[in-house]
């Protein structure tokens, strides 16, 4: 199979290759370009035509995008996993590749829906007022950039870690060109072109190099954006790229690191944090045979508890059984390739040079000639005085037992990775949870606290989820993938729009205050979702609350708060000038003022955001409701959201209290 790069809407071969071989076996997979393509078409490919393409959709038409490219990849998966298994990977390796891959894309379909709004502007924070009078405001946009992203993806993850780029560029409508590594890219092309084939994309949308990027990093400008996965040693080459540092290309980078696994004083033998910490930790040793950024390279324990634990865990190693990741029984498949496997070979001598070995497997004779390696599990006595430990990642089936004395020592050892993806906390303990994130937070991307309680519901160490970020500090890259809306909005600009309400308003798609409302023609509840327009406005006939009113709502809710009910004690409370109204009162009588009757296209109320009471209503005063049209958001074919802003007032026109009503409207 001759891997072809898919550039400006066309599949071009190479003008020369090498083969890619097959981990286990060594028998050659496909072949993969050794000269890059016209990259300088392909960027401008992507500004001049999958830009516009991109930007022409809202956020939701976008998200949809991807639900539908998720949905013909999980149609063809199989054909991916079947060609998983060359990667070295198992069965169940491959799905945290394959299957995490396409749930992101899922999951960042839904994210967009639900925390994106239908349109293309992204109010980034609250509205911040600018003058005494509210007549002149500020609020913080985010725009697609208008160039495009490059994603340079690992090894390890052909899969999911081109297509976690993807569901956040494509969401923020930026395109993009991936660029996979080589040894695996086989597996990366066959996903790309089942993606191309739903016929989904947008033309330029998205692009593909299989092989060297050429001089691809010197081409790009300011409005673009590099995406970087893999070691810290090729995210240093990158980054120091002149034209990068000279036009402030947005460098994004998620490194490998030494992430830890910390055993708490209560995680004894016996204990389910125990039993918890022993199945972690042999599963990110031998998961993808240990090639996984956030795997677990060291273990951190009371002292008292090392033995045990090195006895327990060497166990559990050993009953993994390794061989061709093809076969079903085998538990531990191969590294990516014999150069992997050298590479890992020559790091886990340098730590055994200042640690004891625990336990070391063999390989079976009939694997040696494959990309195979047994497991190793190290022991350092000294932890604080180590350097290699700390500073030597064998990106394998390798890790190292710790021992520490209290909470302070614990994360200082951790802390010595110098900035980590991940550490995972194993305890039942309160304070020894707190002190781990008050000591270790700052070096750590996520911490990840198992117990009891959390069981099974929990996701595991090496699971990053999209809605969480995914990424951390020094040594692991200081940049961020996942997130959810968060990744999104790496590949937009933060712009602060300061102008008068009605131009935000207008700007944003969204109604603000201060801005003038639109007098409605007939009730906005009997009015369909395309019917409505933002910033229609009615306002409500006035009614007055009374005593009896206070009192009813109090014995009928059981609601009998003394500044409600006691003359006396309501005037002793700085707040209120004798009994006032419930608050939840307002709101029922506000709804009472503003809801229309019969029958129409207002299916349901679905929420209340945002409510804050700002003046106490006494028995005796009237009020009235500004119900306004907020902001509209399609759901599907039936019916829309329509946030409603709500203002109680009284009398003389001072507002009481203000929320944000949610309703489904049927189109």
């Amino acid at each position: 199979m001759l891997l072809t790069s898919y550039a400006a809407g066309e599949w071009v071969k190479p003008e020369a290759a090498r083969p890619l071989h097959d981990a286990a076996t060594g028998a050659v997979v496909a072949e993969c370009g050794t000269v890059a393509p016209d990259v300088e078409a392909m960027a401008d490919h992507a500004r001049r035509v999958g830009g516009p393409a991109l930007r022409a959709y809202g956020f939701h038409d976008r998200a949809r995008m991807l639900k539908a490219l998720a949905t013909a990849l999980n149609e063809r998966k199989e054909e991916l996993y079947a060609l998983s298994f060359a990667t070295g990977a198992t069965r169940g390796d491959g799905a945290v590749d394959i299957e995490g891959g396409i749930g992101t894309l899922f999951s960042y379909a839904s994210q967009g829906r639900k925390g994106l709004p239908d349109g293309k502007i992204y109010i980034d924070g609250a509205v911040e007022s600018l003058s005494r009078s509210g007549a002149f405001k500020g609020v913080h946009v985010a725009v697609p950039l208008r160039g495009v992203a490059v994603a340079i993806n690992a090894f390890n993850f052909p899969v999911w870690g081109m297509l976690e780029k993807l569901a956040q560029t494509m969401l923020a409508g930026v395109p993009i060109i991936v660029k996979p590594a080589t040894e695996t890219s086989y597996l990366t092309h066959a996903c790309f072109r089942i993606m191309v084939e739903s016929g989904f994309l947008p033309a330029g949308a998205a692009q593909l190099i299989c092989g060297p990027v050429g001089n691809l990093l010197d081409r790009l400008g300011p409005q673009d954006a590099v995406s970087f996965t893999g070691s810290a040693a090729t995210a240093a080459k990158l980054k120091a790229n002149p034209n990068l540092l000279k036009n402030a290309v947005r460098f994004h980078a998620e490194q490998d690191s030494l992430n830890a696994a910390i055993l708490g004083p209560d995680a004894a033998p016996g204990t389910p944090e125990w039993e918890m910490a022993l199945r972690e930790a042999a599963r990110e040793i031998t998961v993808k045979a240990g090639q996984k950024c956030t795997a677990i390279r060291r273990i951190l324990l009371p002292r008292a508890h090392l033995d045990a634990f090195g006895a327990a865990l060497s166990e559990w190693l050993a009953a993994a059984r390794m061989g061709d990741p093809r076969d079903e029984a085998t538990r531990l498949g191969a590294l990516a390739g014999l150069g992997q496997k050298a590479d890992v070979a020559a790091a886990a001598a340098s730590i055994g040079a200042e640690c004891e070995t625990v336990w070391r497997g063999e390989t079976p004779a009939a694997l040696e000639a494959g990309a195979f390696l047994a497991p190793i599990l190290f022991r350092c006595d000294d932890p604080l005085h180590a350097k290699a430990p700390h500073e030597v990642e064998a990106f394998g089936p390798v890790a190292t037992l710790m021992p520490y004395e209290g909470a302070e020592e614990a994360a200082e050892i951790a802390n010595r990775g110098g900035g980590a993806l991940v550490a995972s906390v194993f305890t039942h303990d309160e304070g020894f949870a707190a002190a781990m994130v008050e000591e270790a937070a700052a070096w750590h991307g996520r911490l990840y606290f198992a117990d009891r309680d959390a069981g099974k519901e929990a996701t595991g160490h090496g699971a990053p989820v999209p809605l969480m970020t995914h990424g951390g500090p020094g040594r692991a890259g200081g940049g961020e993938e996942l997130g959810g809306v968060r990744g999104v909005l790496h590949y937009m600009q933060r712009t602060a729009v300061q102008a008068s309400p009605r131009l935000l308003s207008a700007i944003t798609g969204t109604y603000l205050a201060g801005a003038p409302g639109k007098a409605a023609p007939a009730h906005p509840f009997t009015r369909r979702f395309g019917e409505l327009e933002i910033g229609e406005t009615i306002l409500t006939p006035s009614r007055t609350v009374t005593l009896e009113d206070i009192e009813h709502f109090a014995h009928f809710t059981g609601d009998t708060f003394y500044a409600h009910m006691d003359e006396a004690a309501a005037k002793a409370n700085p707040f209120f000038p004798g009994r006032v109204a419930h608050g939840y009162l307002l709101l029922s009588f506000a709804a009472g003022l503003f809801v229309h009757p019969d029958p129409g296209p207002v299916l349901a109320n679905t929420g209340l955001n945002g409510l804050s009471f700002q003046k106490p209503v006494s028995p005796g005063e009237e009020i009235a409701a500004h119900l306004t049209v907020k902001r509209k958001t399609r759901r599907n074919d039936s019916y829309g959201e329509v946030a409603w802003e709500v203002r109680i007032v009284n009398a003389a026109g001072e507002q009481v209290a203000e929320y944000e009503l949610l309703t489904m409207v049927a189109h």
